[in-house]
């Protein structure tokens, strides 16, 4: 195909009559660079957002829960004990969720407490070591001593307290008193706060000592799940598989996967539909490139003649023009794709755009995957293929008797 890539590139590189058709080339490299562009940065910080919630949620939630299909239960412990022999499972924690109302001197607020044993060697909370969380949570051994409490960031601001500050939880549960029902209270001690990144987290949720959370709401040693994590959260479905096959009814397995499907099933189906919006930049330059190359075909109508005269066959006279189509579109998808990638290099490393409050990034997230480039750049390459075959079809089936005499 030697001849046909020559032939492509004297017409690119030949001063034309008509300038016309040099900026309708030009503006079909430039349209398609921006196109592969936007996508490539667009597409990364779609990607980056998925991952941002994806730690976010892991940094709190266990990545795998068993429940009961009739609420709370008790007598778990020889389920904890099989569960711990699987080599996958680094953490396990029983868990009970509650609701109740917390008051301090300043205000008072709703809020879900989860109670869970911190002795159970992994880290359970967002910027807590297990040793930290043993100790902030732990039971003191001096009397009179408060258990403590962990909260949100944004749940110790609103009620205004900080480290050290006493808090008291009221639980929905009630008890009888001499004075009629009054409802579960018990005093904490704030040993800390932990920050998500996610509002509905930071906002609503405090940790206490399962233990305590138990007591406050009248559970006695019933819990509602049991928490567990792993050593490999991406691999999560295979090793529920492989180490719950013993869970039975009325027991039920949810993963992190299962419980934040919707989610990250919004974000993966926003993700599609920007890079079907995106790739519309890249067909309008590829009309962009079929319209050149038919006028190239008009202007060329004589050297098409001569060609074929010579014994050039149709399929010689059709690469010729997809050569000189694709030279255009993989010029273009090339530097859209540099510019991209460069672009999103200095959006992660300098962190100059700035989103408002509103949104639970201060920055944009932006990770840039290999894969994703990749399609990007086929699928340019592909639709301004696709634009090239029938400019070249029309050419090869040109009359050289008829080109030379109208021509």
């Amino acid at each position: 195909m030697t001849v046909e890539f020559f032939i492509a590139g004297k017409y690119l590189r030949a001063k034309r009559k008509e300038g016309f058709i040099s900026l309708i080339t030009f503006l079909s490299v430039a349209g398609v660079t921006v196109g592969v562009m936007a996508l490539v940065v667009v597409i990364a910080v779609m990607s980056g957002a998925e991952t941002e919630f994806r730690k976010r949620i892991l940094g709190l939630e266990p990545h795998i829960l068993v429940m009961n299909y009739k609420g709370s239960y008790d007598n778990y412990e020889p389920m904890v004990a099989a569960l711990e022999k699987s080599s996958h499972i680094k953490g396990i924690s029983p868990i009970l969720f509650g609701q109740a109302m917390i008051r301090t001197p300043h205000s008072f607020s709703g809020v879900m407490v989860r109670g869970i044993k911190p002795e159970s060697g992994s880290s359970l909370i967002k910027g807590f070591t297990p040793d930290q969380l043993e100790n902030a949570l732990a039971p003191d051994p001096k009397p009179k001593a408060l258990p403590g409490i962990i909260l949100g960031k944004e749940l110790a601001s609103s009620v205004g307290v900080i480290k050290g500050d006493k808090v008291i939880l009221m639980s929905s549960k009630s008890f009888i008193s001499p004075i009629g029902q009054i409802p579960s209270m018990k005093r904490f001690v704030v040993k800390g706060t932990f920050e998500s990144g996610m509002s509905e987290y930071d906002s609503m949720l405090a940790y206490v000592h399962l233990d305590q959370a138990q007591q406050l709401v009248s559970a006695g040693d019933k819990i509602s799940a049991i928490g567990i994590w792993v050593d490999e959260v991406f691999n999560v479905k295979q090793i529920r598989e492989e180490s719950f096959k013993s869970i039975e009814y009325p027991f039920y397995v949810r993963d992190w996967m299962d419980i934040n499907q919707s989610l990250f099933s919004a974000l993966k189906l926003e993700k599609t539909a920007m890079f079907i919006i995106l790739t519309l930049i890249i067909l309008v330059a590829a009309f962009n490139i079929a319209s050149a190359l038919i006028m190239m075909v008009m202007e060329k109508t004589k050297d098409i003649a001569v060609l074929k005269a010579m014994g050039a066959t149709h399929r010689i006279i059709r690469r010729i023009f997809i050569i000189e189509g694709m030279i255009i579109g993989l010029f273009g998808t090339l530097l859209g794709t540099i510019f991209g990638v460069v672009v999103c290099y200095f959006l992660k490393k300098y962190d100059f755009i700035q989103l408002p409050s509103a949104y639970p990034f201060s920055t944009l997230p932006v990770q840039l995957e290999y894969m994703d480039v990749l399609v990007i750049s086929v699928s340019a390459i592909f639709i301004c293929f696709l634009s090239t075959l029938y400019p070249s079809y029309k050419a090869s089936k040109m009359d050289p008797v008829e080109a030379v005499r109208y021509g």
